[in-house]
C-alpha cells in the first residue's frame, strides 16, 4: 500500500510538538519525520536537524526519505518578531519560498502553511471578521504570514501545488511553554495560577482576542489536509474560530478552580498588536467547505489545562 511520508519542519514549537505525535498516530512513526534546528531532550526517532533556510538541505530531506507531504511551521512569532524585524521577514519568508520550491521540483503532493489572524490589521470590522477582510497587518509576523498567503496561492495557480492554511487564532496548549507569542499569556496565566503564583499580565484587562485550544487546533489542521482536494475553495489560508475571550474572562475561569488567584494588568508594546486584531472570525467557509467545528469553550479549557498542568 503506497503511504505518505511527512516531513513536519519547525517541529521544536507549541503547534508542531503535539501536532508530530497525533500524525505518528494516523500514519506511523516511521512515516513521519520531525526537524528543527537542534534535537530536544528525549525527542522522538526521526528527528533531522534541519536549518529551513537552507534549501539544499531542504531539498536533501525530501528527496531521500521521498517526503510527499510537508507541514511548514518554522516561523518567529509576533512579539518576539517585532524585536528583529528584518531577520523576522528574512527567515518567516526564505523558510516559506524554500518548502514551495522544493515542494514543486518534487512532486510533493501536499503543503500545509500556517497563517494567523496577525494578518488582520485596524482597516476591519472586529466583529465577526469575514473571510474576505483586506488584509492590513501591524507586525512584520503579520506581513510575512500575509505574503505568505499571497505566494501559497501563486503556487497553487501557477503550478498546481496542493498547499493548504489557515489562520490560526491564539493556540493554548499544557504540552509546551510560551513562544513569544502576542496571545501567550493565555498559555503562561495558567502555569502561574498552578504553581499558586501572582499573574501579571501585558494586556489590558478587557482585550478580547480570538482563541483556541490545541486539540481543536490540531484536529483542525489535519481535517483541513485530509478534505477532499475539490473541498477545497480557499487558497490563500482559511479564517479558523475556536473561542474568544479577555484576560478578566480567563482569570474568572481560573478562579473557579484557585479561588485566591490573582492578576493585575500592566499592558506593554503587545498591547498595540492586540488591538489591530479582531475580536472574533467568521469561519463559515472552513464550516461549507470541510465541516469544520469546534469542540472546547474557555471552561472546558480551563479544567484540562489544570488538570494536566498540575
Amino acid at each position: 500500500m503506497n503511504t505518505d511520508v511527512i516531513l513536519i519542519v519547525g517541529s521544536n514549537g507549541q503547534l508542531g510538538t503535539v501536532l508530530s505525535q497525533k500524525l505518528r498516530q494516523i500514519y506511523g512513526d516511521f512515516n513521519v519525520f520531525t526537524s528543527d534546528l537542534f534535537q530536544k531532550i528525549n525527542s522522538e526517532d526521526n528527528f533531522i536537524t534541519l536549518d529551513a533556510t537552507d534549501f539544499n538541505a531542504i531539498e536533501e530531506v525530501v528527496v531521500k526519505h521521498k517526503i510527499t507531504q510537508i507541514y511548514h511551521l518554522a516561523t518567529i512569532l509576533s512579539a518576539k518578531g517585532e524585536q528583529n524585524p528584518l531577520g523576522t521577514w528574512d527567515l518567516n519568508m526564505k523558510t516559506l519560498l524554500n518548502v514551495l520550491e522544493v515542494s514543486r521540483l518534487h512532486n510533493v503532493k501536499k503543503v500545509f502553511f500556517p497563517s494567523s489572524i496577525a494578518v488582520f490589521g485596524n482597516n476591519i470590522n472586529k466583529e465577526n471578521t469575514l473571510q474576505s477582510s483586506s488584509l492590513n497587518p501591524a507586525t512584520v509576523y503579520g506581513i510575512s504570514k500575509a505574503a505568505g498567503e499571497n505566494w501559497v496561492h501563486y503556487y497553487y495557480q501557477k503550478y498546481g501545488l496542493d498547499v493548504r492554511s489557515l489562520r490560526y487564532p491564539g493556540v493554548i496548549g499544557y504540552q509546551s511553554l510560551p513562544g513569544g507569542g502576542t496571545t501567550d499569556y493565555a498559555v503562561d496565566i495558567y502555569h502561574k495560577a498552578v504553581k499558586n503564583e501572582d499573574f501579571e499580565c501585558f494586556l489590558a484587562s478587557k482585550t478580547t482576542l480570538p482563541m483556541m485550544y490545541m486539540d481543536d487546533a490540531i484536529r483542525a489542521t489535519i481535517e483541513l489536509m485530509e478534505a477532499p482536494k475539490e473541498n477545497i475553495s480557499i487558497r490563500t489560508s482559511y479564517n479558523i474560530a475556536g473561542m474568544s475571550f479577555n484576560p478578566e474572562e480567563i482569570a474568572f475561569s481560573i478562579k473557579e478552580h484557585y479561588p485566591n488567584f490573582k492578576i493585575n494588568y500592566k499592558p506593554d508594546f503587545r498591547q498595540a498588536i492586540a488591538d489591530s486584531w479582531p475580536k472574533n472570525i467568521n469561519d463559515s467557509d472552513a464550516r461549507n467547505d470541510w465541516n469544520w467545528e469546534p469542540a472546547y469553550n474557555l471552561k472546558a479549557m480551563t479544567k484540562i489545562m489544570i488538570e494536566n498542568l498540575k
